[in-house]
């Protein structure tokens, strides 16, 4: 009769499925290699300078100078231009080159500034002192200045 029972248990452990182990698992999932679709190739390189501490209108009159421009004749242009925001600008279309050259190997001389804009950043309230003991508003404007190079 003990027998019996012992030939029975064997009988139900055959026919219940048995569960995977994780180590079978894993070995499924490398059987079969999941394919990544293809990045696409970049086509453009950006650099960012935020809350610059010039006036957009002031860096607006600089980078309308060089929008469109060859990276070398902007850098160029830069140099000679007398203005504040020159600097600043300069800083970032450098930035924009060397992330185009290292991150995406796009060729130095055939660099150009695709898109170039300047747009309001913070602005600090300070107030003035005037005549009597009041006060008048001040603002002292920031800007985010964008670089956008791709190659010719």
């Amino acid at each position: 009769m003990a027998e019996a029972k012992k030939t029975s248990k064997k009988k139900v452990a055959e026919e219940t499925p048995v569960e995977e182990t994780p180590k079978k698992a894993k070995a499924k999932k490398a059987e079969k290699p999941a394919e990544k679709p293809a990045k696409p190739t970049p086509t453009e390189a950006r650099a960012v300078a935020y809350n610059v501490r010039v006036t957009p209108r002031k860096v607006r009159l600089v980078i309308d100078q060089v929008r469109g421009k060859d990276v070398k004749v902007a850098l160029g242009l830069l140099r000679n231009i007398n203005r504040a925001a020159s600097e600043p600008v300069t800083k970032v279309i450098k930035s924009a080159a060397a992330n185009a050259i290292n991150n995406f190997g796009f060729d130095e001389d055939r660099l150009y500034i695709a898109e170039i804009y300047a747009g309001d950043g913070i602005k600090m309230r300070r107030y003035l002192p005037r005549a009597k003991g009041s006060a008048s508003g001040l603002v002292k404007r920031n800007s985010h200045i964008t670089v956008v190079v791709k190659m010719r």
